[in-house]
């Protein structure tokens, strides 16, 4: 036991021992990777917009306010955003707890006994705080260990923000797929109630012996096929309506579904940025949680690197202690106690020299993984971008060919009410029509699909705050 009135020697020593923590960091330094890509992307490819993608957010991507509303309810509702999210505390929790291995650890106690032995009845009372198990960083083993688990939190961060982009994009796109089914819907019930037009023109011409009975057996087959259509198109929009109310995570009310008209304008398309590709992909989400993997892996070698030199782990006591609680405080009552202990590797087998070598594979590992998420960001950019440059053309050709099939349906119609051709030219015309409506409608989807993956692989909205 040592006098109380020495206790401030300890609190030097352990002040000496907190200055000299993490005098040495033995992980390497971190620079960040070589984009594994190239210089740029084809200068054709590149939309024109003078918008920044860095700057766009989801809520200026998203025009439609029906759309814009829908995404609001996903983001609020959606159970796999939220399972996110809450990984993302979980992280930031275990990061606190790791961290917390930094700083010293002071526990206070405090207790009375009473015993009989003998008939002879004794008290003990006692008062008191304690350092356990501290240990001094010399080394970097346990800042290193630290920031590793800040890197892992900053990784699953960024893992919470890839999976809202999807959410994002993926409820964009089955919206933009319930208005595209909903509008071939319409589509396949004008042409029935034009076939059936058409079936009663036929049946009154043979009525009147202008036909035969061939054109009124086609014209009714033609109506059947297309009934059939429309029947499978309604079971297609409520498919769509039950996904899209699996991704949102509640039930849409009625007024916020596209069941009137396609949206022609639903997104604004995102410009690639000036600057190389590596500095645009690096803001992905995906990229930057394999960039904060990959020095957590970094960090993970100096911890290994630690285990070669010697631990030095404080542990001390101080407090009061009497057989009465008056007497706790008096002097002489005090006590105080302070040990430092080392632990140094002597022989391990090789565990150590593995354990380095284990830390730098993973270390190689996490940089592989980094440079193919760089590759394939680039690769997703890429391939959007080379749809664009094609589809004004595609639309445009696309309209054409409506009107076009149009103007043969009506010359077909004439030719066949006049005795001209026979009324298979008129169906031939008609399916014509039917495909080139359907085609535009698909392609029309194509358009606003490209722009969210667009808005998807250029990483969505980087400075979106909510």
């Amino acid at each position: 036991m040592r006098p109380f009135s020495r206790l401030p020697l300890a609190g030097a020593v352990l002040s000496s021992a907190l200055a000299l923590s993490a005098c040495v960091d033995l992980a390497p330094a971190y620079q960040r990777p070589e984009a594994p890509v190239a210089a740029a992307w084809p200068a054709a490819s590149a939309p024109a917009s003078a918008n920044d993608a860095s700057d766009i957010g989801w809520r200026d991507f998203v025009v439609d306010d029906r759309l814009r509303r829908v995404v609001e309810l996903a983001i609020a509702n959606n159970r796999d955003l939220r399972i996110a999210l809450l990984n993302v505390e979980n992280a930031r929790a275990q990061y606190r707890i790791q961290d917390s291995a930094r700083f010293p650890a002071v526990g206070g106690s405090a207790g009375f006994t009473h015993a009989s032995t003998a008939g002879i009845a004794t008290n003990n009372a006692s008062v008191g705080v304690a350092l356990s198990g501290y240990e001094i960083d010399l080394f970097g083993r346990v800042k290193n260990t630290s920031d590793a688990a800040l890197q892992s939190w900053l990784a699953t961060t960024e893992g919470a923000r890839a999976a809202r982009i999807a959410l994002v994009a993926s409820v964009a796109t089955q919206w933009l797929a319930l208005a595209a089914d909903a509008e071939t819907l319409r589509l396949n019930e004008r042409t029935l109630a034009a076939d059936r037009k058409s079936l009663e023109l036929n049946q009154r011409m043979h009525e009147l012996g202008a036909i035969k009975g061939l054109p009124v057996v086609q014209a009714q087959a033609a109506a059947e096929a297309t009934r059939g259509a429309v029947a499978a198109g309604r079971a297609q929009v409520r498919q769509d309506r039950n996904a899209l109310t699996l991704v949102v995570g509640r039930e849409l009310p009625e007024e916020l579904l596209p069941l009137q008209a396609l949206p022609g304008e639903a997104t604004v398309l995102v410009a690639v940025p000036a600057g190389l590709p590596s500095r645009t992909l690096q803001q992905r989400p995906d990229v930057l949680s394999a960039e904060h993997s990959l020095q957590a892996a970094q960090l993970d070698i100096g911890v290994a690197r630690a285990a070669y030199f010697p631990a030095i782990t404080l542990t001390g006591s101080a407090g009061t202690a009497s057989a009465s609680l008056s007497g706790l405080f008096r002097s002489g009552s005090g006590s105080w106690s302070f040990g430092p202990s080392v632990t140094l590797p002597i022989l391990d087998g090789g565990a150590l020299r593995a354990g380095v070598d284990s830390a730098r594979a993973q270390r190689d590992i996490a940089l592989a993984t980094y440079d193919k998420t760089v590759q394939t960001a680039f690769g997703e950019v890429a391939d959007a971008l080379a749809v664009r440059t094609t589809l004004d053309e595609r639309l445009a050709a696309q309209q054409a060919q409506v009107r076009a099939s149009e103007t043969a349906l009506r010359f077909a119609e004439a030719l066949f009410r006049n005795g001209g051709s026979s009324y298979l030219e008129v169906l031939d015309a008609q399916r014509g029509l039917y495909g080139a409506q359907q085609a535009g409608i698909a392609l029309a989807l194509a358009e606003q699909d490209n722009r969210i993956t667009l808005y998807k692989t250029l990483g969505g909205g980087w400075k979106e705050s909510n």
